[in-house]
């Protein structure tokens, strides 16, 4: 793997600390504004909003440039908005300094996936996108935990002041090891755009906002549902995101594995697997062993579908994959601002802390269902027609025996 893959996933470490550690710090941030934690849940929504909206207007903005300096200059978005939400003195300020850093992700993300792809040969484009995801994975297990053990003993504030320290590294990065990658010439917007007529381009989008909102459902609240359902002390917190963060490591490379050997089944396997651990989520939650193993399936089988759906918008967007890339990487965000804003609607219901898993269990069945309508679309495309239109359907003779 070339080591340009390297300063992606740098860039992607910090960019996945800032995503997800906000999960574990839910509870101070609510605590810090007067806010209940629902109300607080905004903060996930926003970002995830912020990625879907920002992830093709960033994108459209950087055909002009090259895609290195294109990644620069998100990272640079990237460390304004951490910067921002550290200081920021209301709700309403820290959410706009969440939606700046968002901006960078989507298409931090899409554009990453075309360089990363670019740089290896046909057989390994999916590996090739997992090694950058791997930073995204890894932040999980590294990033994430010392992020809240940050903020629950030093102040969230601190936190975020580190991860745009990361930022800072991950643009060093970029500049020193991502090799100059002129723009795609003769890919005009227009071509871009036409890739969402394809519906199997749509239909993967929509199994990832479906597939990956199955997982944000029952982790947005993974702080108040472990302390007040499991029995777990705040600062359990931390080594219960370490455990995601190796489920999603784990997951993100066996994803990368097979997604380029067998991409569909693959999606079937995980999302089935998903849906079901989803719904047994709601018992094992009463239960620290079993609550903690849950969380690890849930990562690794929520992050082994990234890969496939990442690298099925490239096969079916081919000729001009960068917008698709990068807005399917808001369509994951798209299905984390879904599920945390359905999830908060079932607490906020008096359902309980587990409700949520629910709601992310019937996600990802629906994220099933469109994989299995894809699959079946696909062959009926790719079946030889015994009658071709327009002409005369040609007879079988019986032949002659002189």
């Amino acid at each position: 793997m070339p080591l340009a893959l390297l300063a992606l996933a740098i860039g992607a470490f910090g960019i996945g600390t800032t995503e997800f550690v906000i999960m574990g710090l839910l509870p101070e941030v609510a605590g810090d504004f007067g806010i209940s934690i629902p109300t607080a849940g905004f903060l996930v929504t926003g970002y995830a909003l912020g990625v879907m909206f920002g992830a093709p207007l960033m994108t459209v903005l950087g055909t002009k440039v090259s895609r290195k300096r294109m990644l620069m200059v998100l990272m640079g978005l990237f460390i304004i908005g951490n910067l921002l939400s550290a200081i920021a003195p209301t709700l309403a300020v820290m959410l706009i300094g969440r939606v700046v850093a968002s901006l960078a992700h989507g298409a931090f993300f899409g554009i990453g996936s075309v360089v990363a792809s670019d740089l290896v040969a046909p057989d390994k484009k999916a590996g090739a996108i997992a090694m950058m995801f791997t930073g995204l994975t890894v932040a999980n297990v590294v990033g994430v935990p010392l992020g809240t053990l940050v903020g629950q003993h030093v102040g969230w504030r601190v936190t975020f002041a580190v991860v745009a320290g990361l930022g800072v590294v991950g643009l060093a990065g970029i500049a020193r090891l991502v090799p100059e990658m002129p723009r795609a010439e003769g890919v005009r917007l227009r071509h871009e755009l036409a890739a969402f007529k394809n519906t199997q381009v749509l239909l993967a989008m929509a199994m990832t906002v479906l597939g990956f909102g199955g997982v944000f459902a029952a982790i947005t609240y993974i702080a108040p549902m472990m302390t007040h359902v499991a029995g777990f002390a705040d600062g359990s917190v931390t080594w219960l995101l370490v455990l995601f963060g190796l489920g999603m490591v784990g997951g993100n490379l066996v994803g990368g594995k097979y997604a380029d050997r067998a991409l569909m089944p693959l999606l079937y396997v995980s999302l089935g697997a998903l849906a079901v651990v989803l719904a047994l989520f709601t018992l094992t939650a009463h239960n620290k062993v079993l609550a903690a193993v849950t969380i690890v399936l849930i990562g690794a089988l929520g992050f082994a579908t990234v890969p496939p759906l990442q690298k099925r918008v490239l096969d079916q967007a081919h000729g001009a994959p960068t917008l698709a890339s990068a807005v399917n990487i808001g369509a994951f965000n798209l299905g984390n601002a879904l599920s945390a804003w359905l999830g908060g609607l079932v607490i906020a219901a008096g359902l309980g802390y587990t409700a949520p898993n629910w709601v992310g269990a019937a996600l990802a069945a629906a994220a099933l269902l469109l994989a299995l309508v894809s699959a079946g679309l696909e062959r009926r495309d790719s079946a030889p027609s015994a009658v071709v239109a327009g002409a005369t359907p040609i007879r079988q003779q019986t032949p002659v025996h002189r």
